[in-house]
């Protein structure tokens, strides 16, 4: 268990620093509170894993399940959104599958996120140059019905999709290989890498309520391209990426 406690973190962490940088879309009409911070250089050469050894991946991978958990979801009914959705039997997706598919999910220390270490470093090695912070709420959005259906519409970014979940809780669904629903629930804590080009939608639940850090390289690009986009490079590139990790997968059977 130790050994393969390790090579998870070690395959965890380097997924997270070779996948591309990001942002996702956003309303101006959202309550949205920018930070100035310190701003990192890009194209920072990759360090050694070894370097992320120790209690820096282990502090990321320690109680992610209890912020992260993603299950097969029924889209067949017409129930709010906001309700779990879960499939008949419940169908669990473990984090190694979202894991395959490119979706990089770890746990930070959200009461100290302005001066948290680990926070510091992935910015600094992923050159997320730039973030800021957005309050989801109806108490915040005069159309906050509206704007929830709208993130609810299928699409892909050409940039990966940052978030870290400081407080509250929502849905990220995500299209697996199969092209099935994936419901992956974030809380207080999560840290979620969507990778450009992966087809997903994003609700929150039934507390209505999420503050979400939103972290990017350059300026921030909220273009959403609404399903079908198959054309894209960055759909291409993902499906290319999915296809040679599910070779590599049958070559390890």
């Amino acid at each position: 268990m130790l050994l393969k406690r390790a090579l998870l973190s070690k395959f965890l962490v380097l997924a997270l620093l070779v996948l591309q940088t990001s942002e996702v879309r956003a309303d101006s009409r959202l309550e949205s509170f920018v930070h100035d911070e310190l701003q990192f250089v890009q194209g920072l050469g990759l360090p050694s894993i070894t370097s992320f050894d120790g209690d820096f991946a282990d502090d990321m991978l320690n109680g992610v399940d209890d912020v992260v958990q993603a299950w097969y979801m029924d889209d067949t009914t017409e129930e709010d959104q906001r309700l779990p959705h879960h499939g008949q039997p419940d169908d669990p997706v473990p984090l190694a599958k979202l894991l395959d598919l490119g979706i990089i999910a770890m746990r930070l220390d959200a009461d100290n996120h302005e001066n948290d270490e680990n926070l510091t470093m992935i910015r600094g090695k992923r050159g997320y140059l730039h973030m800021d912070i957005v309050t989801l709420t109806p108490e915040k959005m005069t159309n906050y019905e509206a704007m929830i259906k709208r993130f609810f519409e299928e699409h892909l970014h050409v940039d990966e999709e940052v978030r870290y979940c400081l407080e509250g809780s929502g849905y990220f669904d995500v299209r697996d290989d199969e092209d099935r629903w994936i419901r992956v629930s974030v809380r207080k804590g999560a840290l979620m890498v969507v990778p450009a080009g992966i087809y997903h939608r994003f609700t929150l639940d039934a507390n209505n309520y999420i503050k979400a850090m939103r972290l990017f390289s350059g300026g921030p690009d909220w273009t959403a391209y609404n399903r079908p986009h198959d054309h894209l490079p960055a759909r291409k590139k993902y499906l290319a990426a999915l296809h040679k990790r599910q070779e590599e997968r049958r070559s390890e059977e």
